[in-house]
């Protein structure tokens, strides 16, 4: 049963206007001032930094255990949000996994539609990897960061590197057809996904190539040889679909696959973990897989 935290929240969502006729520049605003309201702990530090020409933050937490990196993509339908925005959730990541998590300032479409975005991505690992090359690093996104968080993977492995140890992906965007059944059978249970917006996001970073290029939307990419995943969903998102399909197509490439349902829950619900305990138990969940990745790969 989700929490009175939680029913308060869905309650305020379902109280808001549909964001149908604005501007990206007004959707990004509209964004940022809300999660203006998250504000970071002082104790967590934040240092700038320049991955080989792409802007990037480190966060780094108190107590901070010396091996094991985290990589962030975060996301926001790859037109929206920002490492500003992000700040809070990425602390708690930091502070529940105790590493130090980078950030990516990826470009955003549509200034910037693919494959800007997933370049910017495999710099700034490369960077990494370079600059630390005995850390082991697990990444992770949201939404439309945990899609391109498969991308890079993908990117990676067929470009014969060497991979994360594991990569952790919230409410993954993978299918960016729109295609899963869950985008009609969770649409009167989903009070964040509509199809106007999500659709408008996704051509936007498409650009001119096809959505279901396989770098665009992981779910039609070969997804076998690939690190350990972790996928975390709520029951009520428009996106399931993009998340259940992924998990199946990888088991059945012989990649591992942690993929957990959460009922009741909305798209990103972990976003909201300073208002939701729910969320808070989301993080603690990948926390608990970061460590395990890890540990195992040392």
């Amino acid at each position: 049963m989700a929490s009175p935290e939680f029913e308060a929240f869905l309650n305020t969502l379902r109280s808001r206007p549909t964001p149908a006729g604005l501007s990206i520049a007004e959707l990004r605003r509209r964004f940022s001032a809300f999660a203006g309201q998250f504000v970071p702990d002082p104790d967590l530090r934040f240092e700038p930094v320049d991955a080989d020409g792409v802007p990037a933050e480190w966060c780094i937490p108190p107590n901070v255990r010396p091996h094991g990196r985290l990589l962030f993509l975060h996301g926001g339908g790859y037109c929206i949000a920002s490492v500003r925005d992000y700040r809070e959730f990425v602390g708690r990541l930091a502070k529940a996994t105790r590493r130090r998590v980078l950030s990516v300032e990826y470009r955003l479409a549509p200034e910037h539609p693919f494959p800007a975005a997933l370049n910017d991505a495999i710099r700034v690992y490369r960077w990494l990897r370079a600059s630390e090359p005995d850390q082991n690093i697990v990444v992770g996104g949201d939404s439309a960061g945990g899609g391109l968080s498969m991308s890079l993977l993908i990117s990676l492995r067929d470009a014969g590197e060497r991979l994360p140890c594991g990569a952790f992906l919230i409410s993954p965007s993978t299918d960016l057809a729109k295609e899963g059944a869950s985008m009609q059978s969770r649409a009167a249970v989903d009070p964040i996904i509509t199809p106007e917006t999500t659709q408008r996001y996704a051509n936007a970073y498409a650009g001119e190539k096809s959505v279901r290029e396989p770098l665009i939307s992981p779910l039609y990419a070969d997804l076998g040889n690939l690190p350990p995943l972790l996928i975390l969903v709520g029951d009520c998102e428009r996106l399931l679909d993009d998340s259940t399909r992924l998990a199946q197509k990888a088991r059945d490439a012989k990649t591992q696959v942690t993929i957990e349902i959460w009922d009741e829950m909305v798209h990103i619900w972990p976003f909201f973990a300073s208002l939701l305990p729910e969320g808070r138990a989301a993080i603690q969940r990948v926390a608990e897989f970061v460590g395990e990745r890890i540990e195992a790969d040392r």
